[in-house]
């Protein structure tokens, strides 16, 4: 089938996915809610989809400035509103005087409740405020069952998207040149490190590409890649300019501003 030509051998199982989605659709003439995705999931998604006449979709996690949504997948005939994506928002209460918590022990607690990182959008911090865009479904679930983070007693409160932290990320552009599109080499470049460190880092698994782990440093990147190095931070890759007379890449990359998400 062609439409897997265009996207890397790993993302076969997803398309997959979106496509029964479509067809259940179809079929049903019933709306589709999905879990919330992440931009390169929504890309698909949006790639996979916007193809077909008669089919619709949308996204949405609570706010507009969010990357983290669930997708509605619809008959064009249907209207969608905010309330069909059936999202949640919830602030943390804590001891906040004594405790500081950050963004993978929230995350942490909340798997270690068993439940999947789908249901789970953006995790917003502004200060010591700490936000969680949830599902529906599991809003009892959690309210009940998350009753600490770290050594922090926590509760949930439930907030109107209105009063959600508005946190949008904003990327420093910056030029450079690289000698091939390897993952190792990219890193290299965007991070002005060792090409020797580069691979230490995807050799340790600390390296993700599009929020999946990425263990080969000959993983080929591309346009409109997100790759996190922990401890380096994120980048993004929002452009691939071709070659110069060198036979060198050129690529636009980001990086997240100091003060952003």
């Amino acid at each position: 089938m062609t439409i897997y030509q265009h996207f890397r051998p790993e993302e076969k199982e997803f398309i997959d996915q979106v496509l029964n989605w479509k067809d259940l659709v179809e079929n049903t003439y019933a709306p589709k809610l999905t879990d919330f995705l992440d931009p390169r999931e929504q890309q698909i998604l949006n790639s996979v989809i916007g193809q077909h006449s008669g089919i619709l979709f949308a996204f949405f996690g609570g706010t507009s400035n969010v990357e983290r949504k669930r997708a509605l997948i619809f008959p064009d005939y249907y209207e969608s509103d905010e309330e069909d994506f059936l999202i949640r928002l919830f602030e943390l209460e804590y001891p906040k005087k004594f405790v500081t918590i950050e963004h993978p022990q929230v995350l942490g607690s909340l798997m270690s409740l068993g439940l999947k990182r789908g249901k789970f959008g953006d995790i917003l911090f502004e200060d010591d405020r700490i936000q969680i865009f949830a599902a529906q479904e599991i809003e009892d679930y959690i309210s009940l069952q998350l009753q600490s983070i770290g050594r922090a007693s926590v509760s949930l409160k439930k907030l109107p998207f209105s009063e959600a932290i508005q946190s949008a990320e904003v990327w420093k552009e910056n030029s450079i040149t690289t000698s091939s599109l390897r993952l190792d080499t990219v890193i290299s470049a965007v991070y002005n490190i060792s090409r020797q460190k580069s691979q230490l880092y995807i050799q340790q698994g600390l390296v993700k590409v599009n929020w999946t782990q990425i263990e080969n440093p000959s993983f080929e990147c591309q346009q409109s890649d997100i790759i996190s190095v922990r401890g380096q931070g994120r980048s993004k890759i929002i452009e691939i300019d071709g070659k110069t007379k060198k036979d060198k890449w050129r690529i636009m990359a980001g990086r997240p501003q100091p003060g952003g998400k």
